[in-house]
């Protein structure tokens, strides 16, 4: 297996070649000494239902994972707090204001971006929204569906922990 950095072949800080294996998760330039480390990046999900127990979930518009079902979330934005990344997430993506209820889990994802497997620590949030009539799609959300639990098919899902996700989900707090 190739070393998670393998495509990063020149030092971003001084660009030598000399830009070796340090460890199993980073990068040590030989010429001006740098150390990059490739670490997770802080991701949420926004768990939302409505007054029947209907889950909202997406359709994925654009890659990884393009037209297959999703929860709406993304990535955590530099200066962020991760609970208010998920609310700028809802916001973008359904255009509505949520507000966070509890934080339920946290899973580790994969997720390849541009031919590049990003690691990640997605959040799971659930989300109340106040008026969830008024939610559309936005961003890259392609398509917003309320699906009832006996309806929901974990394969359906695009994204590794957002399958493993809506599992716990149905297993512990949908379903209850």
């Amino acid at each position: 297996m190739n070393h998670p950095l393998s495509i990063f072949r020149f030092c971003p800080v001084c660009g030598s070649s000399d830009f070796q294996e340090h460890d199993a998760r980073s990068k040590r330039c030989g010429h001006c000494g740098f150390t990059y480390y490739l670490n997770a990046s802080a991701a949420t999900v926004a768990v939302i239902r409505d007054a029947e127990g209907r889950l909202l979930v997406v359709r994925r518009a654009k890659e990884p994972a393009r037209g297959t079902l999703d929860l709406p979330g993304g990535f955590v934005d530099p200066g962020e707090g991760i609970a208010d990344g998920c609310l700028r997430e809802v916001r973008e993506e359904l255009g509505v204001e949520g507000k966070i209820v509890r934080m339920l889990f946290s899973l580790p994802n994969d997720y390849l971006f541009s031919g590049f497997h990003v690691p990640t620590a997605d959040a799971f949030f659930e989300v109340r929204v106040e008026q969830p009539e008024k939610v559309r799609p936005g961003d890259d959300a392609g398509e917003i569906l309320w699906l009832r639990p006996e309806d929901i098919r974990p394969e359906a899902f695009g994204l590794n922990s957002i399958r493993k996700g809506i599992e716990m989900l149905l297993d512990v707090f949908i379903k209850s």
